[in-house]
């Protein structure tokens, strides 16, 4: 019997140093994505691009002579899905690095499992509280709130002349945030709103939100819709209704999701745009083959992963090592790196990128207009 148990547990230990054997020949990024729910299309969009970046830098030797594998997780798109899938992709101990999703809700929500969990954490979400919350394992990359708000204002105020501004926002963190920054940067043009209108995500009837509009006689709406799908019923209804003032919104109005649902609702509306194909040679680039791929036309769910992804695989190539800390270190020390969302020099938050592009709906189609790039906090 003793000879039994020691043959076991024998076996066992063989078991498990295999196992660890096999787990320590991958560099593993875990990925918490929207696969099914309310944004299950961005979902697959964020990781149709991780998963091209997955295949050309395994393709090319991997990092640190190791294959890179994604472990994708589903939040359900929610709050609590997103706590959910965090746990389970940490639970076993074996990741080297993660990346969130572009809700900065469900980022906001996150936040504390991952501070005790101390992995570095790429996120798309763009709230300016995010990366000023001493929170150290959040990197962005994509621009914050505070820089989309500027190009906004700046654009509307001076570009297209107009003064009496309506905005439009979802009240979430992402939409009140933007909101808020928006309004301090149109005041520091001395313009005030006219009027701001709230409405809460997933809503069916805009309605009263589109009436205030109207009646407050608005000639240029700018929106922090967090949700394409909720975009799309936004500029159906506001069109429907007779509205017709220029619209220079956030990077959801010009997302694919938002113009396949409200097609001509959306012609002629401004957006800033973290990628824009025309923006850059790797931009253009980057929407040839993720077409050739998946036969879909890129935008910023997608590209944001697929520059996650390399900014990792960077950081742990220039670290020569795995390790949280080394990873961290070495984020916080790229310099200019040229992805296809913009030029990446991280901040002391963990900011990378400092600007956005302004752009244009044009019957459908998306025409880069300006870069519009600010100075990263020291």
């Amino acid at each position: 019997m003793k000879r039994s148990i020691a043959s076991l547990c024998a076996v066992v230990t063989l078991g498990a140093v295999t196992q660890f054997s096999q787990a320590a020949d991958t560099i593993k990024i875990g990925m918490i994505a929207e696969s099914t729910g309310a944004n299950a299309e961005a979902g697959i969009y964020q990781i149709n691009g991780a998963k091209l970046a997955v295949e050309e830098i395994n393709k090319a030797g991997g990092v640190l002579g190791k294959q890179v594998e994604l472990k994708v997780e589903d939040n359900q798109s929610t709050n609590p899905g997103s706590v959910l899938a965090l746990s389970k992709l940490t639970s076993g101990g074996d990741m080297t690095a993660l990346i969130g999703t572009v809700r900065s809700t469900q980022i906001q929500a996150m936040s504390p499992t991952l501070q005790k969990t101390g992995l570095p954490m790429m996120i798309g979400g763009t709230d300016y509280g995010l990366t000023h919350a001493n929170n150290p394992w959040l990197f962005r990359a994509r621009p914050n709130d505070g820089y989309s708000a500027k190009v906004i204002a700046e654009y509307g105020v001076s570009t297209l002349k107009l003064k009496k501004w309506a905005i439009v926002h979802s009240t979430d963190s992402f939409g009140n945030g933007g909101k808020t920054h928006l309004t301090n940067a149109l005041k520091a043009l001395g313009v005030t709103p006219v009027t701001v209108q709230g409405f809460t995500s997933n809503s069916q009837d805009m309605t009263p939100v589109v009436l205030a509009i109207k009646q407050s006689g608005a000639d240029i709406v700018s929106t922090y819709i967090a949700n394409s799908t909720d975009v799309a019923i936004f500029a159906k209804q506001l069109r429907q209704l007779g509205v017709n003032a220029a619209w220079v919104g956030s990077p959801s109005v010009s997302t694919d999701t938002a113009m396949k649902l409200a097609v001509e609702a959306l012609y002629d509306t401004y957006s800033i745009a973290d990628f824009a194909v025309a923006s850059s040679a790797e931009a253009g680039a980057y929407d040839k083959k993720y077409k050739e791929k998946y036969k879909l036309d890129a935008d910023l769910y997608s590209a944001w992963a697929y520059d996650a992804v390399n900014l990792l695989a960077l950081a742990i190539n220039n670290a020569k090592s795995a390790k949280p800390d080394d990873i961290k270190k070495a984020l916080h020390a790229i310099k200019d790196y040229k992805g296809v969302e913009g030029s990446y020099q991280f901040d002391k938050n963990g900011d990378g990128l400092h600007g956005y592009n302004i752009v244009k709906n044009e019957k459908g189609k998306i025409v880069f207009i300006k870069h519009i790039d600010f100075k990263p906090e020291n």
